[in-house]
């Protein structure tokens, strides 16, 4: 008989839409609560958990407008939206189960709850199973990466004036500019074309022009 999956539990974090996410886990110290449903909070869960320094996060791609037809090719933003390959050869968030796998760092561990740092999640995905991460069988030091190239390549510099980032609370400021880094524009942007998206309560105005991103104003929502 097949069984039904269901969130054992929620995060809770600063990215209120998709706009802006990182596009992988790992790429800024921006903090995230993972906060247990009722019925999986029970401390005994996690008996053992403070021991590992990662931990696999399995949650669903929860904001995807609408079901789509199975496609088994899509087209990876990091080849211009114009090269198909096949969906199990990419992270597409369109997926037959629409299923998403990313490693964080676990922080702290509190009652009924986890604080991880480095989740490519918007706030208020659901999690539906978290494994611990071990680096002897997990970590694959020669491991090749296809059509991906490392993401370095994509950091812009950024340009963002004092004025406007005191409006940023102190402990909020590094991951900012970490998410500003990372290139928050749509997969396919347009060099020159000025951007906006939610963060932590903020509104942020920018625009990108030869490798730099300059923040144009920051305002509360």
């Amino acid at each position: 008989m097949k069984k039904e999956i269901k969130p054992i539990a929620y995060i809770q974090n600063d990215f209120t839409s998709k706009f802006g996410i990182p596009r992988q886990s790992g790429l800024s110290n921006i903090l995230s609560t993972i906060v247990f449903e009722k019925e999986f909070s029970d401390s005994s869960a996690l008996k053992g958990i403070e021991g590992f320094s990662h931990l696999w996060l399995i949650w669903g791609f929860s904001q995807n407008e609408e079901e789509k037809k199975f496609s088994p090719t899509v087209r990876p933003p990091r080849l211009g939206g114009n090269k198909r390959v096949g969906v199990f050869a990419s992270r597409s968030p369109f997926r037959p189960n629409g299923l998403g796998l990313s490693s964080v760092c676990l922080k702290e561990v509190k009652k009924g709850a986890l604080v991880v740092e480095g989740a490519d999640l918007m706030n208020g995905t659901p999690i539906y199973d978290i494994k611990p991460y071990v680096p002897y069988s997990d970590c694959h030091p020669t491991a090749t990466s296809g059509f991906s190239v490392d993401g370095e390549e994509y950091r812009l510099r950024v340009n963002c004036e004092a004025v406007l980032l005191a409006k940023i609370p102190k402990e909020k400021q590094e991951a900012f500019l970490q998410v500003l880094s990372c290139d928050p524009r749509p997969a396919y942007q347009e060099e020159g074309r000025n951007y906006g998206f939610a963060f932590a309560g903020f509104e942020i105005k920018f625009v990108v022009k030869e490798g730099v991103l300059t923040v144009l104003e920051i305002e509360k929502e």
